[in-house]
């Protein structure tokens, strides 16, 4: 139960899946949070990895609540352990990321006196496998995102190691879509179409970590999963301009690397929505691999 309006108990939920390498350091971030009243589930969804053997050892020594499943995917582990929670706010967070200690006091901060926002944010810095700090990212400036912003991309998104969701706006929305792997971009969709804002604070609030294993480096997955996001919403008048601008960027990411999945962007952006970005990523289709 809240203590009181000014200090909500924030759920923070890890769902962990083979990062046995990394999910101390993540676990340990929230433990360290500069704001205390904090309920941390831990929910090993199916790993094959040592990751149930690190994380039963902290919960000795800390006593947070940990579960063991067979692997029912993430929006499916993320909607069970928000049945079971108790906070007024609740963060999501990847089991190979990092928070900053202030992280959650800065975001509880924010919100308390903006009930309007449904999901608060803040900028991330990259760490590679090691933890070491990678290129310093220019911090992008304190912005506040609405439907539009998110759907057209008229404003940069909230990076989803930050994202911290008032409950009602989740239950609004009837929480995360199983059928949906790209778990970030649906829930914000929804949340905005809902009347709610994303606040997207400057600081910088986790310590996002790249690897070989990141969602984003599978083209093939990002593509089908954004695409069918969008689909949801495409009553909106821009939905094909958004979905071709798509196409367009990917085709740029795969052209030279993989070429059977090129051909097939080709051959789904129509002639009337090439461009500069369309131009280019053909002649990168056209050299070696």
């Amino acid at each position: 139960m809240d203590k009181n309006a000014e200090s909500p108990l924030v759920t923070v939920i890890i769902a962990s899946y083979n990062h046995g390498q990394y999910i101390e350091e993540s676990i340990l971030s929230v433990l360290n949070q500069t704001y205390t009243n904090i309920e941390l589930l831990v929910i090993d969804d199916g790993s094959s990895d040592d990751s149930v053997e690190r994380i039963t050892a902290l919960q000795n020594q800390h006593g947070f609540y940990f579960k063991v499943q067979k692997n029912q995917g993430l929006s499916s582990t993320l909607n069970d352990a928000i049945a079971m929670s108790k906070g007024s706010l609740i963060a999501p967070f990847g089991s190979d990321d990092v928070m900053v200690a202030e992280r959650i006091a800065l975001q509880v901060a924010h919100m308390a006196h903006a009930p309007e926002v449904g999901i608060c944010a803040g900028n991330i810095e990259k760490i590679d496998a090691q933890s070491k700090v990678k290129d310093r990212q220019r911090l992008r400036p304190a912005r506040r995102l609405n439907f539009d912003d998110v759907f057209l991309q008229t404003k940069p998104g909230a990076p989803a190691p930050t994202l911290l969701f008032r409950r009602e706006a989740l239950e609004k929305v009837g929480g995360f879509d199983p059928k949906i792997r790209l778990e970030d971009l649906y829930i914000a969709l929804k949340i905005t179409r809902a009347g709610y804002f994303i606040d997207v604070l400057e600081p910088v609030l986790a310590k996002y970590r790249t690897h070989d294993t990141n969602t984003y480096k599978n083209l093939r997955f990002m593509i089908d999963s954004v695409l069918t996001t969008y689909a949801l919403f495409s009553d909106h008048p821009q939905y094909p301009e958004v979905c071709n601008r798509f196409i367009n960027s990917m085709l740029l990411k795969c052209a030279r690397t993989d070429k059977p999945l090129a051909r097939e962007l080709f051959k789904r952006l129509p002639v009337s929505a090439w461009n500069s970005k369309t131009l280019r990523a053909a002649g990168r289709y056209l050299l070696p691999a």
